[in-house]
């Protein structure tokens, strides 16, 4: 445990870099072998925008990672937070906690407040407003979004006290898991299910990305289910009922422009639209 956790202390940008696009193309292909829906689409016109804001998510979380830095130096200083108050523990437990309860801070919680809050959960839209999810819907967040994300994600740092080397280790397997539950995969139901015991799968975040409530607001986890079932967000449907984007944005077409997606934060709700025989 010690050598993964030094190996995270230092972990080069290029590492990190192979991480997300070489789990992109994994994802991609394993698509093609074992898909959950046989989507009608052009699939590199679909990635196409949800790959420009993958894009805009790596130069924003750049250009802020020095607050990161910063952050974790200052509660390593002053062994600040949850973890740094605890008794001595093994290293293995020591980042075991670390990892769940950034995922609480940085994705559970970050999640459910976008989705209370109207003003964040238009700017959360984009995500929601992709009618083909598949692994590259993952990264799907307006800027704004990054910048939300990001802030929590600091918060989680100071309450939690995590060192820089449990914060990238955090956040590769955010990138996995990020992309193993929006791939178009058809996992065995029962794997599946046994899975979202502990941890997100696959169906268990598809049911999130349902285009009515209350499946909408459902299944915020990330890494780990425990937080959904833990505050009663855990919800179920079956897979082959699952309607992906947003009633209130149905326009298809519009939803797949980049700058359509820019300005959907500032725009109004239009008429909410059902689905016959899918509500």
């Amino acid at each position: 445990m010690e050598a993964i956790i030094t190996y995270f202390e230092t972990i080069p940008t290029l590492h990190r870099s192979i991480l997300l696009v070489g789990g992109i193309m994994f994802f991609w292909f394993l698509e093609g072998a074992l898909p959950l829906f046989q989507f009608s689409y052009k699939k590199w016109k679909h990635a196409w925008p949800n790959l420009f804001f993958t894009l805009t998510t790596i130069i924003i979380n750049f250009g802020l990672a020095f607050l990161l830095l910063m952050s974790t130096d200052w509660v390593a200083a002053n062994n600040f937070g949850i973890i740094n108050w605890l008794p001595e523990m093994p290293l293995g437990l020591y980042a075991l906690l670390g990892v769940l309860l950034l995922d609480f801070f940085g994705a559970y919680l970050a999640h459910f407040v976008e989705h209370k809050v109207k003003p964040l959960w238009m700017v959360h839209l984009v995500h929601h407003t992709d009618h083909h999810v598949d692994t590259t819907t993952g990264n799907r967040h307006h800027p704004i979004e990054s910048v939300i994300r990001f802030s929590f994600t600091i918060l989680g740092v100071f309450i939690v006290g995590t060192p820089i080397a449990i914060v990238f280790l955090y956040q590769s397997l955010s990138v996995i898991f990020t992309q193993l539950t929006h791939a178009n995969i058809r996992m065995p139901r029962k794997l599946d299910k046994l899975m979202s015991y502990v941890l997100v799968s696959p169906d268990m975040h598809k049911v999130h990305h349902h285009y009515v409530l209350p499946y909408t607001d459902s299944n915020y986890g990330n890494i780990f289910s425990i937080w959904d079932r833990l505050f009663g967000t855990y919800m179920e449907l079956d897979r082959d009922n699952i309607v992906y984007g947003v009633d209130v944005f149905p326009d298809e077409v519009a939803n797949g422009k980049i700058g359509e997606l820019l300005k959907q934060p500032f725009k109004k709700y239009q008429k909410p639209t059902i689905i016959p025989g899918k509500d």
